[in-house]
């Protein structure tokens, strides 16, 4: 009984957010505190509990036995404790709150305009930061909590992640019109002889494009790389360059009339499109709301919303 009169209900989120990140910046950034008030927290808590409860093994913290034996049946006990507080729901007209999204060029180009015209329309309060980069470095945001949400194609993800596939997604080509045949596009052996641009983050990255084309024993000549899809089409105009892109990037885009759209000469695996976010957000209403908008968004086959 002694026990219970030193700890509140503060100390025991502290505590599973502790146990459950195994890390104090990031249990600080997922309770909005201060890393020292974590740490003096984690201090408290070790002398309530006359544990460690966090060592360092190998740069990392680790769970001793006694926390391991603590952790699931702190987590059903707040679980209970919220059911019978009744956590409020989220108002999405009345919100206040800023949302920090992770995406490439493609994911901002396919998701950006309709959420935002969705937000201004039914939830005008929300602000979105976005920001940009690799598959690792939009992972690494979201277990750090940089990031609340990441939109991109993530074929793994470390165990305390979880994702949910938007849609699928295919490949067209783009070339100047003079540089092609009267009607339709390139046959595989002229396409391979004409020099490619490359939309990539980071060059020497695997792609499908690539990867349909080592299967064949070939290989494209990548003339240009470009981080951005933005200038792709105005890089082509005029020339012979062939730009292979996912084909939504395309749908809205106000497409050069001198360009003409063909289907690959290859097979093209399509890819996954998913939305990844840290299972510490699993039970923030909010984030919920903002998951579900973006699937509704993304569920019209050829990408006529999303």
């Amino acid at each position: 009984m002694d026990d219970l009169r030193r700890i509140d209900l503060n100390l025991l989120l502290t505590l599973h957010a502790l146990l459950s990140e195994q890390h104090v910046s990031r249990a600080a950034l997922r309770l909005h505190r201060s890393q020292p008030a974590v740490s003096h927290a984690l201090a408290q808590l070790r002398e309530i509990f006359a544990d460690p409860l966090l060592v360092r093994r190998g740069g990392r913290l680790q769970l001793t036995a006694r926390a391991e034996a603590l952790h699931a049946p702190l987590q059903e006990a707040l679980q209970q404790l919220d059911g019978l507080l009744g956590t409020p729901g989220f108002e999405p007209a009345r919100a206040r709150r800023t949302f920090r999204l992770a995406m490439s060029d493609y994911g901002a180009r396919v998701v950006l305009p309709s959420l935002m015209r969705l937000l201004r329309r039914e939830a005008p309060g929300i602000d979105l930061v976005v920001s940009q980069g690799s598959r690792e470095a939009m992972l690494g945001q979201l277990i750090d909590g940089e990031a609340d949400l990441a939109l991109g194609v993530f074929p793994e993800l470390p165990t305390e992640m979880a994702q949910q596939v938007l849609f699928e997604e295919s490949f067209v080509c783009l070339a100047d019109r003079a540089s092609l045949p009267p009607r339709g596009g390139l046959a595989l052996d002229p396409w391979l002889a004409r020099p490619h641009v490359l939309v990539a983050v980071r060059p020497g990255i695997d792609n499908e494009i690539d990867q349909a084309l080592a299967t064949l024993g070939a290989r494209r000549r990548i003339a240009l790389t470009l981080p951005h899809w933005g200038v792709a089409q105005s890089v082509i105009a005029g020339t012979d360059l062939v730009l292979t892109v996912a084909r939504r990037s395309l749908v809205g885009a106000r497409l050069d009339p001198a360009l003409r759209q063909f289907a690959p000469p290859l097979a093209i695996s399509p890819f996954a499109f998913a939305q990844a976010w840290h299972s510490r957000r699993d039970g923030d209403a909010g984030h919920r709301w903002l998951r579900a908008q973006i699937q509704v968004l993304c569920v019209n086959e050829g990408g006529a919303e999303c």
